[in-house]
Formats: structure tokens, C-alpha cells, sequence
């Protein structure tokens, strides 16, 4: 027993063997609290300065729409460059739109319009900045620490929702919001230092793809033609668009529905995180890819919302989100790692940036139509939309996985993420050897 305690505790961290990504890992987990706070605390700002959830849905779709419009151009962008000196300067970027927020808010002279203009400029940064850090994962660690690196990487975002919203609500109600963005700020100084003292040398990076016409259709065909590509875009453009709207729907839910402030609000997002970092852990320990896994994750996150838009008490909506966090994470660490392990190399930062279109670039889409709903009904019926879109797309996809792959798979011989994980060495096959 010790010893297969021993193998799994290998398993879930083997990523975190490579130097490089250990460095990397450090500097990303505090800079993703500071964001977390900063998430928490715009959302309550804007509430507090319109009492509208129709603006607050207008804020979070402001700040993805860059992705919806430039998300596919970044990863065209990502396969071309030098992936780590790029997020240098991106990350940079962001500290410097968290720390003019942050002033803006502590002087006490901020607005509505100024904190949508900062959203659209933190929205042009992820366009370009998540396609080439997401790529750049394989550069660290390699394809036989992949999988285990994504979910990682997933984990830190998910214990970083369940930290920075519980600390940004109890700053929020003892020093102020602004304080929240300062913070954050501060924290980029951790992940950009990480990259600058990387050792360059245990790097394997990609071959930049030459600038040519046509590289971002060539792209979108390469994903409709691949069907592991195809098919979790598809859920993920659908679940993304209704059913992650939780900076709409979770701080209406608390104010209005169970009457209680900032620090309820930053419960209810830690309890999801709490439940995602256990699912993300249990994930990347058994490290499922493929289309269904995919399917019954989808089919538990609708399940699991649903339950929190009918809990009639705040400590079983705490629940149900601790259950939805877990659905949530395992849906997209096998949705991400699926693509990543069937995408070409020189076609990683374009399908990459798809994928990141399909999850935050639908929210222009989805943060709008979620808080009309809200405004003209109740946020549990909000949730309901979102349950809803999850067990849809656990429909479509259980519906397109039964399908045979057509003949342009052949063309491409794109391996599934099925065959990728039948035919791995003993090394990545959970408990059989130690990694």
C-alpha cells in the first residue's frame, strides 16, 4: 500500500520533476491568487458602481471580446515567435492594467467606462499572452510530462479560485476593492521573474512556423477536419458560452438570492475551487484523455449546476459548487490535453487559441445573455442555462463520438487521444511504473 501511495503521489507530480516548470509552476501559482482577487473584486466593483447584473455581464463580455475577435491571429502569433519572451512582455503588460485599476480605485476617482476600457486592454493581452503560455508548456516539460503538466496547470488556476476570491472577499470588506488590484499587480512581478531565470538551455522549443498567407485558415480547416480537435471544441464553444458565466451569475446569486456580501460571494467561488483542485489532483493522477471522458465530465458539470440553481440553503449551494468545481476542472484538463496530444506541433498555438475562443472568447456571447436572463427572472435561472448548455453538449458530443472519423483524419494521420494514450510507454500509464 505505502508503496503504491508512493507511485501515485509520483504520478499526480511528475511534471513537476522538470526544473524548468517547477520554477515556472511557482511563479504562475502566486501571480493566478492576485488574479483571482482581481476577478472577484472587479466583479463586485462594477456591481457596486451600476447595481446592474446587465453591466456586470457587459464587463466580463468586454474583456473577452478581444479573445472572440484576435484569440485564432494570437495563436497564428504563437506559432511564429519566441513563445517565453513574448509572455515577459505581455505579463508585464497585465501588472501594469492591474496597478492603474488598483490607483484608480484607491484615489476614489474610477468609473464604469474606465474599468470596461481596462477589461477590453486585459482582453487584448490574453489573446495573445494564453495561446503561447499554453503552448509553451510542451517547450518546458516535453510530451511525456504533457498531460500531467496541463492538469497541473489547471489544479493552480482552480487553487487559485479557491484562495484569491476567499482573501479578495475578506479584503474587499476590511481595507477596500482597490486594494485587490494592487495586490495583483505585485504578483506578476513572481511569474515574470520565473520565465527571465528559466534555464533556456532544457528548453525544447518548436520550430517557428515561417510567415506565410492563409496560416489561419489553414488552421481552422487542420481543427474541423481532426475529430479529437473538432469535437471538444464544439462542447467547449457551447458549455463556455452559458455555462461559465459565473462572475455574472455567482455575485447576483449571493447578494440577491441569499442575501449576503462580498465574503459569501468569495465562499461560493473558493468552494468551487476547493472542489476543482481535488478533481483536478484525482485527474491528474489517473490521466484520462479522449472524447468520452470528456462527454461524462460535461454531463456531470450540468448536473452538478443544476443542483446549486435549486438549493434552497447557502451551505448546499457551497456543496454544489464543490461538485460543479470538480466536473468543471476534469471537463477541461481532458478537453485541453486531448487537443494538445493530437495537435502537430507546428498547428499547436493555433489550435490551442481555438480552443481558448470556444472558453473565454463565447463569453461576449454568454456574459450578455446570461445577465439579461438574470435581470428579467432570478440568477437561479441563470445557473439553469448553464446546466442546461452542459448537458447538450455532452449529447452532441456523445451523439459526434459514435461517428465514424471521416477520411480527412487520414490525410492529416493525426493520431487520436485514445490511441496516444493506448500505445504510451509504461512510463505514462498511471500506476504501472513509477515516473
Amino acid at each position: 500500500m505505502r508503496s503504491r501511495l508512493r507511485l501515485l503521489r509520483r504520478n499526480t507530480f511528475s511534471s513537476l520533476t522538470v526544473p524548468n516548470y517547477r520554477l515556472y509552476f511557482g511563479g504562475q501559482s502566486i501571480s493566478l491568487v492576485g488574479t483571482w482577487m482581481q476577478m472577484t473584486a472587479q466583479a463586485w466593483l462594477v456591481l457596486t458602481l451600476t447595481h446592474s447584473s446587465t453591466d456586470l455581464g457587459l464587463t466580463v463580455a468586454l474583456q473577452s471580446l478581444p479573445v472572440l475577435l484576435l484569440g485564432p491571429y494570437g495563436g497564428v502569433v504563437a506559432d511564429r515567435i519566441d513563445k517565453r519572451r513574448l509572455m515577459v512582455i505581455l505579463q508585464s503588460a497585465m501588472g501594469v492594467q492591474a496597478l492603474t485599476l488598483g490607483l484608480l480605485t484607491v484615489l476614489g476617482v474610477v468609473h464604469f467606462w474606465e474599468v470596461g476600457a481596462l477589461a477590453v486592454l486585459l482582453g487584448l493581452n490574453n489573446s495573445f499572452e494564453t495561446p503561447a503560455r499554453q503552448a509553451f508548456l510542451r517547450e518546458m516539460v516535453g510530451r511525456e510530462h504533457l498531460r500531467n503538466a496541463v492538469t497541473l496547470n489547471t489544479v493552480t488556476v482552480n487553487a487559485a479560485r479557491a484562495v484569491g476570491p476567499a482573501i479578495g472577499g475578506v479584503l474587499i470588506a476590511t481595507v477596500g476593492v482597490g486594494t485587490c488590484f494592487l495586490l495583483n499587480a505585485a504578483s506578476f512581478v513572481a511569474v515574470v521573474t520565473s520565465l527571465l531565470v528559466m534555464d533556456r538551455t532544457a528548453l525544447r522549443p518548436s520550430e517557428p512556423t515561417p510567415r506565410a498567407r492563409g496560416q489561419l485558415r489553414e488552421g481552422l480547416a487542420y481543427a474541423a477536419h481532426t475529430r479529437e480537435i473538432a469535437v471538444p471544441l464544439v462542447m467547449m464553444a457551447l458549455v463556455g458560452t452559458l455555462a461559465y458565466e459565473f462572475q455574472v451569475s455567482l455575485p447576483v446569486l449571493a447578494h440577491t438570492t441569499f442575501h449576503g456580501g462580498s465574503v459569501a460571494y468569495g465562499f461560493m467561488t473558493g468552494s468551487m475551487g476547493v472542489g476543482a483542485v481535488l478533481g483536478g489532483l484525482y485527474s491528474a493522477a489517473r490521466g484520462k484523455t479522449g472524447l468520452r471522458p470528456m462527454v461524462i465530465a460535461a454531463a456531470g458539470f450540468g448536473l452538478a449546476l443544476g443542483f446549486v440553481a435549486l438549493s434552497p440553503k447557502l451551505v448546499l449551494a457551497y456543496l454544489g459548487l464543490a461538485i460543479a468545481g470538480w466536473a468543471s476542472v476534469s471537463f477541461i484538463s481532458i478537453g485541453a490535453t486531448t487537443i494538445q496530444l493530437t495537435a502537430e506541433p507546428t498547428m499547436r498555438g493555433r489550435v490551442i487559441s481555438l480552443w481558448q475562443v470556444a472558453f473565454q472568447g463565447t463569453t461576449p456571447i454568454g456574459g450578455p445573455i446570461v445577465g439579461l436572463v438574470i435581470a428579467a427572472s432570478d440568477p437561479r435561472v441563470g445557473l439553469l442555462l448553464g446546466a442546461g448548455s452542459c448537458i447538450l453538449a455532452a449529447i452532441i458530443g456523445a451523439y459526434l463520438t459514435r461517428k465514424r472519423p471521416g477520411p480527412a483524419q487520414s490525410v492529416h494521420e493525426v493520431p487520436s487521444a485514445d490511441e496516444v494514450h493506448r500505445f504510451e510507454p509504461p512510463l505514462e500509464r498511471g500506476l504501472s511504473r513509477p515516473a
